[in-house]
This record gives structure tokens, sequence and C-alpha cells, in this order.
């Protein structure tokens, strides 16, 4: 049997007795430092993070600020923000869905068994209304209801319905702008969101009867002051759907400029919903305020960012650039035969008929494709090119709107032997509406090229006005070929196919177009489709006012001198009266409809 050494016995029983002392010590230390923050979230931090475990935290809540408006030139309102209160209820928080919905129906505009279902479904958070009024969203807050939530917000109202709407563009469900001027300018009229300190719960909803503290106030944005006329604007889209409805027209756009300025008075587009669907989107319920439902305004603007086949409306490329360069003159002689075939293509004019003598205003009056080609053969393939560039196609405008086009057009690496025919005559580049308008004021305008203008002056929101620049201008004829072609378009009227866009009393010049319109799968042309053009300026001895009417797809005829040049002249009899121009003629210009071989003007 083995014994221990007493000795060694007792040395080793104190050295053990403070290893587990030690031991002891060291394991009550890191007990007690777990414990602390346990206590301090237990007892210090208890109701900040029993708020948590609540889904309640105090959060950073976005105050909105008030959206600019939009004003026509004369203050008139066309979009217009103003504060309002949002109404949320969290029905998990409602415990009397019936009692809670009798005592707000009236506030949030829903009946009582609907709001009631709406209150008893237990889905969370559900919007009653966006926009109750200041005074009512703050007697609601009084009331204290549990489950509601009552927030600050900002409401879209446009005071005379849809007017311009195509062109003014619309905001999202969030406020924010998604098309036209609202997204151009979204920066401008959306200020600058506030701060408000409050109780929320994790998705950043201020929690029902919550308070707030404001950090940072709202600056609202600043407002705009368009070119637009709102009387004209709205005439010239109740002209334009009417004739959309009389002749079955798939889509119409009309544009009314001031010759000088550039400043854009008017600007339609419109699509009728009986005979088109699906791709231009249109806007609902906008026809009925003007007494034709079926036809309603268009998402996209479509004078400014569809491009088209101009047809005879383009002519004035070929005519410009052989007046300019000195190969004709407007008394020049061409022995014009009906058709004409240039390279694999076969051309010929509207109506069948023999060999004619007719001078260069002849041939643009009576819109002869073939003596278009015979001028536009001594201006040749580089002046052609170069013309269509000088009169601003292909080139993107001043007015830099959203989805805005500069055109389709021919170089000198595709063209192809057919084309000193198909593109004088507009059957080649594809070009915008507003392009085209563009193009005559500039003729219009004494030879000078003045860039379209939407955006008269900019308003801060403590009312200063900024006018903003005048449009820039540019010669792109001289003086004598701008003047030469007026008179030339001036027969189109009084002579040639354009005699329906007569205004009594005023001299009025201008370009009928009718073309056709190219298939989007093949190289070819959608059988029996047509675009009528007419494109023109009055009063033609002193321009002030410049207009184009387009329409897609007409179905009673095809001819842009039947179907557009009416409602040219409904449109500008109406803006030279309402502007008070005076008469330029004692009996204004002698028509004599009928006096031509031609009575259209088909490319």
């Amino acid at each position: 049997m083995n014994e221990v050494n007493p000795w060694l016995h007792n040395r080793v029983r104190p050295r053990t007795t403070r290893r587990i002392g030690v031991v002891w010590g060291i394991s009550s230390l890191l007990i007690l430092l777990m414990l602390v923050p346990v206590g301090n979230l237990q007892i210090l931090e208890h109701a900040k993070w029993k708020s948590i475990s609540n889904g309640q935290v105090h959060h950073t809540i976005s105050v909105p600020a008030l959206r600019g408006g939009i004003y026509d030139r004369y203050g008139a309102v066309l979009a217009v923000s103003r504060p309002t209160y949002r109404v949320i209820a969290n029905n998990f928080q409602i415990d009397h869905p019936r009692t809670t919905a009798e005592q707000i129906s009236k506030w949030v505009d829903i009946p009582v068994p609907r709001l009631t279902k709406m209150l008893k479904r237990k889905s969370g958070y559900v919007v009653l209304t966006n926009s109750m009024s200041v005074n009512d969203g703050r007697d609601l807050q009084r009331l204290s209801l549990p489950g509601l939530v009552i927030e600050q917000s900002t409401d879209r109202s446009s005071p005379n319905g849809m007017l311009a709407r195509s062109l003014l563009g619309y905001i999202n469900a969030s406020g924010s702008g998604s098309a036209g001027l609202e997204t151009q300018y979204e920066s401008l009229l959306a200020g600058q969101a506030g701060e408000a300190e409050g109780l929320t719960n994790q998705s950043g909803l201020a929690l029902p009867g919550s308070s707030t503290r404001v950090i940072k106030k709202a600056k609202s944005g600043m407002s705009l002051e368009l070119t637009i006329d709102s009387a004209l604007q709205f005439v010239t889209e109740q002209t334009l759907a009417k004739q959309l409805r009389v002749t079955g027209g798939y889509s119409g756009v009309a544009i009314v400029m001031n010759v000088r300025t550039g400043e854009i008075l008017a600007n339609a587009s419109l699509v009728n919903h009986s005979v088109a669907a699906g791709p231009l989107t249109p806007v609902t319920d906008w026809g009925s305020s003007i007494g034709v439902p079926e036809i309603r305004q268009t998402i996209m603007n479509l004078g400014i960012t569809q491009v088209y086949l101009p047809g005879s409306v383009f002519k004035i490329v070929p005519f410009s650039a052989a007046l300019q360069a000195g190969v004709v003159s407007p008394t020049t002689r061409f022995q014009v035969p009906y058709s004409t075939r240039v390279g694999t293509r076969l051309f010929h004019d509207a109506e069948r008929h023999g060999v004619l003598n007719l001078s260069t205003t002849e041939v643009l009056s009576q819109s002869s494709n073939i003596g278009t080609y015979l001028i536009a053969r001594k201006v040749g393939k580089v002046g052609l090119l170069s013309q269509v560039s000088q009169m601003g196609f292909g080139h993107m405008t001043a007015l830099a709107y959203p989805g805005e086009s500069s055109g389709l057009l021919k170089t000198t690496t595709t063209w192809s032997d057919s084309d000193m025919v198909a593109l004088p005559i507009g059957q080649v580049n594809a070009v915008t509406p507003l392009q085209v308008l563009d193009a005559y004021n500039a003729i219009a305008n004494n030879g000078v090229f003045v860039q379209p203008k939407l955006v008269r002056a900019l308003i801060h929101p403590d009312g200063t006005i900024r006018a903003t620049p005048s449009s820039k201008k540019h010669r792109v004829l001289s003086t004598t070929i701008a003047a030469e072609l007026n008179a030339m378009l001036q027969k189109v009227v009084s002579v040639g196919t354009g005699t329906a866009a007569f205004v009594p009393g005023y001299l009025v010049a201008g370009k009928t177009g009718t073309s056709q319109i190219a298939s989007r799968n093949t190289a070819s042309f959608v059988a029996g489709a047509y675009n009528a053009t007419f494109v023109g300026f009055a009063p033609a001895d002193h321009p002030i006012l410049s207009t184009i009417v387009v329409i897609q797809r007409p179905r009673t005829s095809i001819f842009g001198g039947v179907i557009s040049a009416p409602v040219f002249q409904r449109i500008m009899a109406y803006a030279l009266h309402h502007y008070n121009i005076p008469l330029t003629a004692k009996h204004g210009q002698k028509i004599t409809p009928g006096s031509t071989s031609f009575h259209s003007d088909v490319t």
C-alpha cells in the first residue's frame, strides 16, 4: 500500500484551492459582463426594443413638396398640385370596423358597406384616399381614431380637363412625371421634399396617433408658363377630333406656330379609338367632353415623336434647292409626261394625262411628281441631301421633348437610283410633322429658320417670373427665294390642290400631301393606307401663323387637300380672328377650284 507523502499533500491543497478561486473569480466576472448588456436591454432600453419588437421605429419621414403648376401663355391653369392628406387604415388595429366605417365614410368618400369590408379584411395597410383636403385631414386627425394614419400628400389636377394632355404628359403614382413636359421638367417641377421625424412602422408609414417633428421644410417646385393658348388649343383639338370622326381617320396631329418667334400656340395629338387600338394607348373619357367620345388623346405626342412619310409637302426641298442654285426660276417650263421609270421603279402622277407644258410654279401647285423629278434632277443627289439637312430634317429641335425623333433619312451610302424621284416627292425620308412645319415656317419667315418653343417662362414659388431665352434663328434661304416660294405656295391654295384651305379675307399659302404608309415588316407599303397632310401659313403677304394638319389612314378620301386642308382652314380662320389679325386683301384670294387637271397629290 502506497502512502501519500504528508509534506507533498499539504503543499498541493493550498495551490489547488487558489486555482479554484481564480477560476471562480474569472467565471463570475464573465457572467457579470454578460448580464450587464442584458440588463441594459431589459431595463434601460426596454421601451426602444419593445417598440422594435412591435415593428415600430423612430424614422425620418419624407414630407412631399408641392409640385409646380403648368399654365398657358395667359395664366390659365393646365395642371396644378394642391396640398392634401392621405388616409391609410391599418385594419389589424381596428377592432370595430363597422363603427369606424360609419365615422369616416364621408371623409374618404367610400360607402359604409364597402368600407366596412375593407376594414374587416385584416390585410394590413390600406390606402383609403390620397386627396383629402387639408381642412378635412386636420379635422379627421383630431378624432384620433385607432388604426388610422393621416399624413401629408399632394394631388395633381387639371381644371381644364384633359386639354393638351398629350403634350403635358402625366405623373405616376409616386407623383413623378412619366411622360411629356411633366417628365422633361421633372427636376424643376418636383421641388425638394422636406423631412420630419416620427414613429413609423418598418415600412416607413407613420403610426396611427403618432406625432411628427419637422426637421427640414419642403420646398415647392417651379411652375411653367407655356407658349400654348388654351382657347386656340381647345378649338384645334375639337376641330381635329370632329374630322377624325367624320373621315374615320386612325389618328391626327395639328400644330399651330407663331411664324416669327417659333412659339407653339396649339399642339393636338389624337387617336380614333373606334378604329385604332393598342399601340397609341389612348387616354379614356376625353372626347366626351367635346362631343366626340370615340376620339381620345394619345399618351405620346405624335407631332413630335412619330415619324411618317410626308409625301408632296416634302417637295419644298427640291424646289427650294433648285431655286437657290439658280437652275430654275418660278417660270421655267417643263415637258411633263404622265410617268417615268427610274431604276427599278415606275413613277407617275396622281391622274393620267398626256405630256403637259408646266412652269415650275404649276408643277408645285398641281403637285406633279414627274415634274418635281425633272426639277430635282437639275439639283442632283448631293444638292438634295444637303438641302434636306439645311431645312431642318434629320436634326432634333431645340425642344428636347421626351421621345422626340430626328427622323430617318436617306444617305449617300444608302442611295439608290430610284431615290432621285422617291426622295423629292416624300416617299423615302421619314420625318416628324413638327419638322415639316418648321421648314414651311422658315419660308414664311423670309428664309429664316426659327427653333420651335414650348416654354415661355419659369415661375418661382415666390411668384418671380423668369422668361426663357428667345428661340435661336439662322438663315436657310435667301429673302428672294423665300418670297418666290411664298408666291408659288399661294398658287397651291388659289388654283391648285389646296383650295379647301382658303380663308375669306386673307391670303393663304400652303401645300397638300398624300403619302403611302410604309409597312413595318416589309420594304413595301400598306395597301390602301395613306397619310393626308396640309401645311401652310397666313396671312401670306405678312405671315404671322403657320399650321400643319396630318390625318393618318382616313377612310372617306385619301387626299390632303380633301381631308386635312379643311381642318387647317377652320383652325386658321379662328386663330386669325382670335388674334385680331387684320384682313390682308379686300376680297381675299380669288379661288378657282377645278382649274387644274390635278385634283389630288398622291405620291
